[in-house]
């Protein structure tokens, strides 16, 4: 019996000596990790949001600071209880590689979202063109980017698809340049028909004075001369201005009695003998 006792009393010496102060440890380690990532996740989100990224730039340096600081403390805590990091650090080196090879679409959509916040080739509230779809930007996630469309359509669009196509930012420029082409019959006077044009445009009250409105010959077609009045603009005030140009110069062409030609076809009838009908 007393070798019994003394076999238990070693195994209880020998747990708090070794396990028992192991996991002491390695609780104390938790909570001070815990605690310092709490502190570090603070200072990280008041330095970047202090700083002049935009929100979304913002949001990913702290999840990606918050993500290292927890993969970190796990390490400490697994060699905390005597567990060789070397085959941990392995073998979530392994599942990673898995991870990445079977959402290589996704990550490769997360590296462009990525790319999109800290390169900023539109934010927020532009009016972006992608791949023929066009429309204001609504979010820029790190995964897509959601625009809507002036019909209220909401697209999501892969990060992947925005950067692999023809982008276009309508929203980058103060000015944009309002473009309207229309045909005038061949035997207009043109020089007369120019002057018309022009004083429409410049009297628009949206359209700014420098660079100066313009009318240019555009090319010509089978069966009129094309047109094209070129006007500057605010960016916000584009599509008043196109419209309402568009009406101005349909009336104004049509109360000087300058018609908007369209294709004829002439059709004749050849009788017996080789004889017009």
């Amino acid at each position: 019996m007393e070798e019994f006792w003394n076999t238990l009393r070693e195994i209880g010496s020998d747990f708090v000596q070794n396990t028992g102060l192991a996991i002491v440890r390695t609780v104390a380690f938790l909570v001070l990790g815990l605690v310092i990532v709490k502190i570090v996740r603070i200072i990280a989100q008041s330095t970047a949001y202090k700083s002049k990224l935009d929100n979304a730039a913002s949001t990913f340096v702290v999840s990606l600071v918050t993500v290292i600081l927890y993969i970190a403390l796990a390490i400490v805590v697994v060699s905390s209880l005597g567990f060789s990091t070397a085959g941990i650090i392995a073998a979530f080196s392994a599942v990673a590689l898995a991870v990445a090879l079977a959402l290589k679409d996704s990550l490769g959509s997360l590296a462009n979202g990525v790319i999109l916040i800290f390169t900023k080739p539109f934010k927020k509230g532009d009016f972006i063109a992608v791949d023929g779809m066009e429309g204001t930007v609504q979010d820029i996630r790190l995964f897509n980017t959601k625009i809507l469309t002036p019909n209220n359509e909401e697209i999501i669009i892969p990060n992947s698809e925005v950067l692999g196509n023809k982008l276009v930012n309508y929203t980058t420029m103060p000015l944009r340049r309002v473009v309207i082409a229309f045909p005038v019959p061949y035997d207009s006077d043109i020089d007369a028909v120019r002057e018309i044009i022009l004083g429409c445009a410049t009297a628009h009250p949206l359209a700014v004075a420098s660079p100066a409105p313009a009318v240019v010959l555009d090319a010509y077609d089978s069966s009129a001369v094309r047109l094209s009045v070129r006007v500057w603009t605010l960016n916000e005030n584009y599509w008043t201005v196109t419209n309402e140009l568009k009406e101005i110069l349909f009336n104004t062409l049509r109360d000087k009695g300058i018609e908007i030609p369209f294709d004829r076809l002439d059709v004749q009838l050849i009788g017996e003998g080789g004889k017009k009908a």
